[in-house]
């Protein structure tokens, strides 16, 4: 990356700071561009999804590797928890999604409960493994909560062998779903259910290649803290098959981390360890010599953090990642640009200056697939995100340790929004949905650049630096602004 007519920075700069310019390509097509990531995680996009608890669940984690991603589970998550979050992923089809699933003799109330788990709108209605009906939110308004589902469920559905999915292939099943004019099919084998398969689906298992371990399973990743027995929480995520352990800790370079990283490195030799997190040169030097292989950088940037207004601790993020990328870069090692972004814009900026992949917290927390609840509030959709340092997660993370006076007084000290409420955007209320927007803008953003993968990205991008003036102009304005 260089900077435009070779501007000197006065300041450190935000991603609304600046801006890329447009170079000579011969890019022609945005699928073209191979987002695959180098820095040994296996992802096929550069997103990960943050570990926080009101974001990285098994549904997230699932529906992201599917699409080439990975997501990391928080660390305040228990060890058998975790162990059945990882094998439920593993498990998972690689292409056919993952249905919502009822009996014939549950209730309009539970459907309403489960159909916002998932994105697909409809749940299948099943018994002993076999698919009786679909049923949908349509086909609950006005009845009774009580009312079984065996009485509302439709039974006409649309069936897709398996095996036709393998041998004849996406776009055959696509083609089949539009001449019948259905946007989803029920998937079967051997006469019992597999999953589902939507048209949009289809079409993206077409553009996504999903993110596979070495036995063709999808990835995952854990997080571990910095106390306690750290070698042995890390050595039960490797045998729960976590394929990426992070280290993590609001303030990264300090002597527990440096332990932990020992500690970690002492019982994981083979799988990429992250950590952090960190915001100059001399931070990644440091845990780079301690073990670590990938850097999360970012203090103070995320939506729910309020490190920098109560410490005054951080930096503006741009120039955060761009000073560690280059240091990692010099000793063979990776950044995670971690926190800050809320545009397709800044996670093609956060590349640019050298980051590896891009780490996602609030943004996804409000879709369908996030841990929480849906909320309703008029006639929007939310659900609650919290900050992973706020008095809410502290004191999940730290039940049952010390004494209840220690919890206390822990309890004083938060730097973090306890809740908040991330509305689904009517128009992308699913992650996939907000996957093809940040990957529809990094592949142009490629393209501009005049590059086929994310490390020519890094290395041609020109980025010019812009007044607050200029970051408005970009923005798009109401349909009826002139009004």
């Amino acid at each position: 990356m260089r900077f435009l007519d070779g501007q000197t920075p006065a300041t450190d700069l935000t991603y609304g700071d600046v801006f890329l310019v447009p170079s000579r390509s011969e890019v022609t097509s945005r699928f073209d561009v191979d987002l695959s990531s180098a820095d040994g995680t296996g992802t096929t996009i550069p997103v990960v999804v943050s570990n926080m608890t009101a974001v990285a669940g098994r549904r997230m984690a699932e529906t992201v590797a599917r699409r080439g991603g990975i997501a990391i589970i928080p660390q305040d998550i228990p060890a058998d928890v975790v162990a059945d979050v990882v094998a439920s992923v593993k498990a998972k089809d690689p292409v056919v999604d993952t249905p919502v699933t009822v009996g014939p003799h549950d209730t309009v109330a539970t459907v309403l409960t489960l159909l916002g788990k998932r994105a697909h709108g409809a749940a299948v209605v099943v018994e002993d493994g076999r698919p009786l009906g679909v049923i949908t939110e349509t086909d609950c308004l006005g009845t009774d909560r009580f009312t079984q589902v065996e009485r509302l469920m439709s039974t006409g559905f649309p069936t897709v062998e398996a095996t036709e999915v393998e041998q004849a292939g996406l776009e055959a099943v696509f083609e089949r779903l539009y001449a019948a004019k259905v946007t989803l099919a029920v998937v079967v084998r051997d006469g019992l259910l597999a999953g589902v398969l939507t048209r949009k689906g289809a079409v993206r298992s077409t553009v996504y290649s999903p993110a596979l371990d070495a036995t063709g399973r999808l990835r995952i990743g854990a997080a571990v803290g910095i106390n306690g027995d750290v070698a042995a929480k890390a050595r039960d995520l490797l045998a729960a098959g976590a394929d990426v352990l992070v280290v993590d800790t609001a303030h990264g370079h300090q002597t527990k981390m440096l332990q932990a990283l020992d500690a970690v490195r002492s019982v994981a030799p083979d799988v990429p360890v992250v950590a952090g997190n960190v915001v100059t040169a001399a931070g990644v030097r440091e845990l780079v010599s301690a073990g670590a292989d990938i850097l999360k950088v970012g203090v103070g940037p995320g939506a729910m953090c309020t490190t920098r207004m109560m410490t005054a601790v951080g930096r503006p993020q741009f120039s955060a990642v761009l000073e560690c990328s280059a240091a990692a870069r010099e000793l063979g090692k990776h950044v995670w640009a971690d926190g800050g972004v809320k545009h397709p814009r800044d996670v093609a900026l956060a590349l640019a200056a050298g980051a590896s992949q891009v780490m996602i917290g609030s943004w996804f927390a409000g879709t369908y697939e996030s841990p929480g609840d849906l909320h309703e509030d008029g006639d929007r959709l939310y659900k609650e995100s919290f900050g992973m340092a706020s008095s809410r997660a502290v004191a999940a993370r730290t039940a049952g340790a010390g004494t209840a006076f220690d919890r206390a007084r822990k309890a004083l000290f938060e730097e973090g929004i306890s809740t908040g409420k991330m509305y689904l955007d009517p128009q992308r209320p699913g992650v996939e949905d907000l996957l093809d927007e940040i990957t529809s803008g990094l592949r142009s953003a490629c393209t501009y650049a005049g590059a086929r993968t994310l490390e020519e990205f890094a290395e041609r991008a020109l980025v010019g630096i812009q007044s607050a003036a200029g970051y408005a102009e970009g923005m798009p304005q109401h349909t009826s602004w002139r009004a």
